[in-house]
């Protein structure tokens, strides 16, 4: 089953790389720009409860769409580039097995524990 989870998390990295291609962004742009979401880590100096509603939500797929079609309806390619930025990158960590983060630890997420190959 893992297996396919990948299958269509590279399906959707792939898929913010065509959206991508469709603006007038130099290529650059993205490739600059890709890791740019995990900036949202720095909430965890707060404290693991901050960390994980600041990474969460930078990293949430619905979050990442819903800003997309907003930079549809606004006719606005910044916007665009921002929902597929975070589609992208969110979809690259689940590919290395990076999830959403429980509020108790960095390590525990979605996907189960960072680190645990079980």
């Amino acid at each position: 089953m893992k297996s396919i989870l990948k299958i269509e998390e590279v399906g959707l990295l792939f898929l913010s790389i065509y959206l991508f291609s469709v603006l007038h962004f130099d290529w650059w742009w993205f490739l600059a720009l890709i890791l740019a979401p995990d900036i949202s880590m720095f909430a965890y100096i707060i404290n693991s409860k901050v960390g994980a509603i600041g990474y969460n939500l930078f990293h949430h797929k619905g979050i990442a769409i819903l800003i997309y079609l907003i930079g549809i309806y606004f006719n606005n390619e910044f916007i665009q580039f921002t929902g597929i930025i975070l589609l992208g990158h969110s979809s690259m960590d689940r590919i290395f097995g990076y999830g959403l983060k429980y509020k108790n630890s960095f390590n525990h997420t979605h996907l189960g524990i960072i680190g645990n190959k079980k």
